[in-house]
């Protein structure tokens, strides 16, 4: 199977060397800065990137963090620094375009490679379709909820129908509640569509004693 591919976006040569050991298993793709980064990305998209934030000619890599995840919504993205303070690593994980996981310099290997463990088979595309099938389950969850709140609806107004449509005597809308173990609005509600859908006289509960929702 082919090695994943890691975009190291990182300016210090003795650093690079850490990522060279650490994760000779994978094939790595080395930039010095994030103008780099974006390019290289653009033609040929990492399975993982690894930001540094102080990079070459000046550049600092919270500033194409946004830009990166716009270019590859599904790849998981490492922060790597030294230099940033909490507010800024809370920061670079925070809000849409976020960055995954932000860990600090000195590398901890060991840690640097779980991260990526982690992040190959949790993140990215498979994060992504997690979420769409937690939404898929919710929608069905929303949708079977509705139908039953529907069919209890018809079933109860039924019911109602059939107490009320021989009798001349006002509604109890307490007692009915009771009854159905429901709030007054609903049984109100339930009152005004079956008259609504002729299914009860309007006399059955007149507009002007109905009680307001």
């Amino acid at each position: 199977m082919k090695p994943a591919r890691i975009l190291i976006i990182e300016d210090d040569d003795l650093q690079y060397e850490i990522y060279e050991d650490a994760l000779a298993a994978f094939q790595l793709v080395r930039v010095k800065t994030g103008t780099e980064a974006v390019q290289v990305a653009a033609k040929d998209p990492p399975n993982v990137v690894i930001l540094d934030h102080i990079l070459d000619k000046g550049q600092k890599g919270l500033d194409f963090l946004a830009a990166l995840r716009q270019l590859l919504p599904f790849v998981p993205v490492i922060v790597v620094s030294g230099a940033l303070e909490v507010h800024q690593q809370l920061r670079a994980l925070q809000g849409p375009l976020r960055a995954h996981y932000c860990l600090p310099k000195p590398v901890d290997v060991h840690e640097l490679k779980r991260t990526i463990e982690i992040a190959l088979h949790e993140c990215g595309e498979t994060e992504v379709v997690r979420q769409f099938e937690a939404l898929e389950r919710s929608r069905r969850v929303d949708a079977l909820e509705l139908f039953s709140r529907s069919t209890d609806r018809l079933a109860r107004q039924t019911q109602i129908e059939q107490l009320l449509r021989d009798t001349d005597e006002r509604p109890n809308i307490s007692a009915l509640a009771r009854q159905f173990k429901v709030a007054r609005r609903t049984i109100i509600r339930d009152l005004q569509e079956l008259i609504r859908r002729g299914q009860l006289k309007p006399e059955t509960y007149p507009a002007e004693e109905q009680e307001p929702l």
